[in-house]
C-alpha cells in the first residue's frame, strides 16, 4: 500500500498504520514544521517527505490510502468568539481543507480517512460531509485513552464503530510523583474545590482560566492542544501538589509510543502532540483496511 499523508505533523498515521500491521510500500508525507518533521525522520527514516500542501504537485503519484485533519484553528469552540479567528472553512488555516480535497480529487486513492474538532459549527461540517461524500463518525479518545477528545472521522474504510472502553484515568499514565522534576511542579497557592468537582482545582496564576485548571487523577485529562505560550500545558494534582503534565504523560495520553518525541525541547513536544491525533483511535479505524 501507498499511503499519502497531509498535515502529517510527528507521523500519527505511521504508528497507527504500524500498529495495526498493514504493510506500508511507500509513505509520502506533507508537513512544514521543522521540528515535527525531526521526529517523523528520527522514527521512519523511509519517510517520503514532499513538503508545503499548497505547493503540493501529486501528479504521478500512486496513493492506495489518503490520510490527514488540516487545522482547526477557525473551527474549534476555543475561537467562537473572536471575529479575527472565528472565519470557519474560509479561514485562513482551516481553509486548507480544500486542498486535501484537490488532493484526494487528483490521486483517487481507494480509501481516504479525514479528522477535525467536534466543536466545529454545523454548517462546516455539512460542507465537509457533502464535499467528501460520507457521513462523519464522532469517536472520543476518551474511550481508548485518558483523554477527552471528541473528533470527527469521515472515512471510506468499512465497518468502523465505536472502540471498545478501557476506562483509563490519569491514575493509569501519570508519571509517580518522585520522578517527576522539579521544574513540573507548581509553587503557587491554589484553591481546591473537591474530590467530586471537575476541575478539581483552580491554580493562582494569572491569564485565562482556561489555564488555572487543575484535574485529579480520577479524573480524564481534557484535551490536549498545542502550547504556543505560557502555562497551557494540561495540568494535575498529585500528591496534594499542582504541577503541569509531562511530555511522556502527554505521549501517553495520545497513546504515542514512549520517547517517541523525545529529542527536541519540551515545547516541541508538547505541540506536536496536541497536534497530533490519538493513534489507537487511527489504529481503530484503520484495522478496516485488513
Amino acid at each position: 500500500m501507498n499511503v499519502l499523508s497531509l498535515f502529517d505533523g510527528m507521523s500519527c498515521g505511521q504508528i497507527a498504520l504500524e500498529r495495526v500491521g498493514v504493510k506500508v510500500n511507500k509513505y509520502y508525507a506533507s508537513e512544514i514544521n521543522e521540528k515535527s518533521i525531526e521526529i517523523t525522520m528520527k522514527n521512519y527514516p523511509n519517510t517520503i517527505q514532499l513538503g508545503d500542501i499548497t505547493q503540493l504537485d501529486v501528479s504521478g503519484l500512486e496513493v492506495n490510502l489518503l490520510i490527514g485533519g488540516s487545522p482547526c484553528q477557525n473551527l474549534s469552540r476555543t475561537v467562537i468568539n473572536n471575529i479575527k479567528h472565528n472565519q470557519g472553512l474560509k479561514g485562513e488555516k482551516s481553509s486548507l481543507f480544500y486542498d486535501y480535497v484537490r488532493i484526494l480529487t487528483e490521486t483517487k486513492p481507494k480509501y481516504f480517512l479525514f479528522e477535525n474538532v467536534e466543536s466545529m459549527r454545523n454548517e462546516d461540517k455539512d460542507i465537509i460531509t457533502e464535499t467528501l461524500g460520507v457521513e462523519p463518525i464522532m469517536i472520543n479518545s476518551c474511550l481508548v485513552s485518558a483523554q477527552d477528545r471528541k473528533r470527527y472521522y469521515w472515512t471510506n474504510i468499512p465497518n468502523v464503530t465505536q472502540p471498545e472502553d478501557k476506562e483509563l484515568l490519569l491514575k493509569d499514565i501519570v508519571v509517580p510523583a518522585k520522578e517527576v522534576p522539579d521544574k513540573y511542579w507548581y509553587k503557587q497557592e491554589f484553591t481546591y474545590h473537591g474530590d467530586d468537582k471537575r476541575p478539581i482545582a483552580t491554580l493562582h496564576i494569572k491569564g485565562h482560566d482556561i489555564l488555572k485548571r487543575v484535574y485529579g487523577l480520577n479524573q480524564k485529562a481534557p484535551t490536549l492542544t498545542a502550547c504556543r505560550g505560557g502555562n497551557l500545558q494540561k495540568k494535575a494534582l498529585q500528591n496534594g501538589k499542582p504541577r503541569k503534565l509531562t511530555p511522556t504523560e502527554y505521549e501517553r495520553l495520545q497513546t504515542v509510543p514512549e520517547g517517541y518525541t523525545e529529542g527536541v525541547a519540551d515545547t516541541h513536544r508538547y505541540n506536536m502532540l496536541g497536534d497530533g491525533w490519538t493513534v489507537d483511535v487511527i489504529a481503530h479505524i484503520l484495522s478496516g483496511l485488513k
